[in-house]
């Protein structure tokens, strides 16, 4: 985006108070080593205000119309009004048509040959366009799903071939889910790579009854019903493939999460739990009691469970899991994969008089499970399962919410462990640079909350910018930022009394507790991830 000959960009924004002159100084020295770039575009990659804010202050120093275009935004298939290519070359995407005019998002409006050419080829279509402007890293991010979907799904195979690239590719992008989704005009196909939706393609709707049939049939569903359904693929030798299916308003659909056969299973070191051999083992290694760990779903709930018990596990100790399902086979544990037919509570029952020594219940989902680990807990036994609260000391209110009692809580459980994952930086095209004072006033900010000093004294963080290699998100893979409670015996007494988790929580502070987003700070510190994403994962400022 060019900005005015009267007044440079740059001195506008700063007399309006979007942008500092530092700032600027900041975005003229990258911009000497990334000299294509424009100022506006430079000052949106380095974060130095809320991108909405800055963009919507471009667009009136340059009086245009201005949005910051997400995938979200788009209302209509871009490649039905103009080619990849021509996407690509005048950085321009047609993103909503109401009443014979078309919306269409440009990186720089200045560029009169790029504005005249998407023009005359949508008059040619008998649409009159109306221009917006955005930053270039939106129309990238855009556009490299739009080539993803292109060069990697062939959208012109037989609707076998399709729905086998579809499948094929998101195994090849690391991607944990295919989302399979009826739209009014076409069928959208989106993977889910380190916790987020990416766009894949986009079909025409004259496709979508045959790729449902075509799921339903390797899934082994009912092709009549279009009610919910669950089903399996088994057709793909590396991979355990779970699929849900649920109609909507334009037809049924389809979530597939990929489950890799035979992975191994990684150190709770490697997943990011601090690296503190004397914390593990006073945390985990327990007898008579319960540990349960806590987050929202798809935060590695389960991969943290596994790389317990596989710390835990020797000959000489009994250990059985059950799962809902069984997701990595690990030598020496006796593995039980319950059914529709069964549940949680009643495999638990059964395993009791397995001679267990530690007990893996995959998921605490109701009263009758609850109660029933807690007396395994109190017979010997160590139970590790999982619950969904947002941290360790939310776990002693769900129980409490299930029915389980003050004291059988009090008695049992002795830790609980709270985490999420957040996405790591691209080492391929992050960008180094100096804490701004603000990110420093947030980060010493959580130190005097918490008590710890965090040494920011010559640290630097990143940027994330995007590449081929992320999907242009500028992250790639994740690692976990974690929360310890052990109850000690005034929180037990705190419990039996009923007292309030704001109680609880006070002493847990008191007596060297840490929540999650202490962690997460040294995981910025350490240049793991940034402040932008761990703002996105616990909405800190």
């Amino acid at each position: 985006m060019d900005s005015k000959k009267r007044q440079p960009l740059g001195i506008e924004l700063v007399k309006r108070g979007i942008v500092t002159e530092e700032d600027i100084q900041r975005a003229l020295d990258y911009q000497k080593a990334e000299p294509k770039k424009k100022i506006g575009d430079i000052l949106n990659i380095l974060r130095v205000c809320d991108p909405y804010v800055l963009i919507n202050a471009m667009g009136e120093i340059l009086e245009e119309k201005a949005i910051y275009l997400k995938e979200s935004d788009l209302k209509i298939n871009m490649l039905d009004y103009i080619s990849l290519d021509i996407a690509k070359q005048y950085k321009a995407i047609p993103f909503d048509e109401v009443s014979g005019k078309i919306k269409v998002c440009f990186a720089d409006t200045s560029n009169k040959r790029a504005v005249d050419t998407v023009r005359l080829l949508l008059l040619n279509k008998g649409l009159v366009m109306e221009k917006y402007i955005t930053f270039e890293t939106n129309i990238d991010l855009i556009l490299n799903s739009f080539e993803g979907s292109s060069e990697s799904i062939d959208v012109n195979a037989n609707v076998s071939g399709f729905v086998d690239s579809v499948i094929k590719t998101a195994m090849e992008k690391r991607a944990s889910d295919i989302h399979i989704e009826p739209m009014q005009e076409g069928l959208r196909v989106r993977y889910r790579i380190d916790g987020q939706l990416i766009d894949a393609a986009n079909v025409g709707k004259e496709k979508q009854a045959q790729i449902i049939g075509r799921l339903k049939a390797i899934s082994n569903m009912h092709q009549e019903k279009q009610e919910s359904q669950d089903g399996r693929i088994i057709m793909y030798p590396e991979y355990n493939i779970r699929v849900s299916s649920q109609k909507n308003i334009y037809g049924e659909k389809f979530v597939l999460r990929l489950l890799k056969k035979n992975e191994d299973v990684k150190s709770i070191f490697d997943l990011g739990f601090k690296r503190d051999e004397k914390l593990l083992k006073d945390a985990f290694n327990k007898k008579n009691s319960i540990t349960v760990i806590a987050a929202p779903t798809g935060e590695g709930k389960t991969t943290t469970l596994y790389s317990i018990v596989d710390y835990l596990n020797r000959p000489e100790i009994n250990i059985t899991t059950i799962e809902d399902p069984v997701e990595i086979r690990i030598n020496g544990l006796n593995q039980i994969e319950i059914d529709p037919k069964t549940t949680f509570a009643e495999s638990l029952r059964t395993v009791l008089r397995q001679d267990p020594d530690i007990i893996l219940v995959g998921e605490i989902r109701d009263t009758e499970t609850a109660e029933i680990a807690m007396q395994a807990g109190q017979t010997g036994h160590y139970v590790l399962s999982t619950i969904h609260t947002i941290d360790a000391i939310e776990v002693i209110t769900r129980l409490r919410k299930m029915g389980v009692s003050n004291y059988d809580i009090s008695s049992t459980l002795a830790t609980t462990v709270s985490q999420r994952l957040v996405r790591r930086l691209c080492k391929n095209c992050a960008k180094e640079r100096d804490f701004t004072q603000e990110e420093k006033d947030v980060i010493n900010k959580i130190g005097e909350k918490y008590n710890v000093k965090f040494d920011l004294e010559g640290k630097k963080t990143f940027d994330a910018v995007g590449c081929k290699k992320c999907n242009n998100t500028g992250y790639f893979g994740r690692i976990g930022i974690f929360e310890v409670l052990m109850l000690n015996d005034k929180m037990r007494t705190l419990i039996i009394n009923n007292d309030s988790t704001i109680d609880i929580r006070n002493e847990a502070l008191n007596s060297g507790y840490l929540p999650l987003i202490v962690d997460g700070v040294n995981r910025i510190l350490d240049g793991t991830t940034n402040l932008e994403e761990l703002n996105n994962k616990l909405a800190i400022y």
